[in-house]
């Protein structure tokens, strides 16, 4: 997961209940990566930055989180090979074996643009 943060942003600490978190100052954005991750589960990643120039109060633009993921041994459209054959001449030795793998697209993550005091986002009784 690839979470931009400002420019200036400087001495990151991170705190991950699971998977690890590093920052890349020349993308100006954080990674959080997990090797696995349990169904039925949640993690969190918490991250603190010292901002020594903050421009104004409410930015105007939130660049997209990116995400990136593969879940093996499963497909969401639910799609499965039922019988496979292999016609092999080269006398090779081959297996009739399918790996299914689910694996994202492009993939982004926007955040809304925060409230200002005295707004709402619910529409009105």
């Amino acid at each position: 997961i690839l979470v931009p943060v400002p420019d200036d942003a400087d001495c990151p600490r991170f705190k991950t209940t699971l998977g690890s978190a590093y920052y890349v100052p020349e993308k100006s954005a954080f990674v959080w990566k997990i090797r696995q991750f349990q169904g039925g589960k949640e993690a969190l990643v918490r991250a603190h930055f010292g901002l020594p120039s903050i421009r104004e109060e409410i930015p105007e633009k939130h660049p997209p989180i990116s995400v990136k993921f593969e879940i093996p041994y499963f497909t969401t459209s639910g799609i499965q090979v039922r019988y496979l054959k292999i016609v092999e001449k080269s006398r090779y030795q081959a297996l009739p074996w399918v790996r299914y793998i689910t694996k994202n697209g492009d993939y982004q993550l926007r955040m809304p643009a925060p409230l200002k005091p005295g707004t709402s986002r619910l529409p009105p009784i």
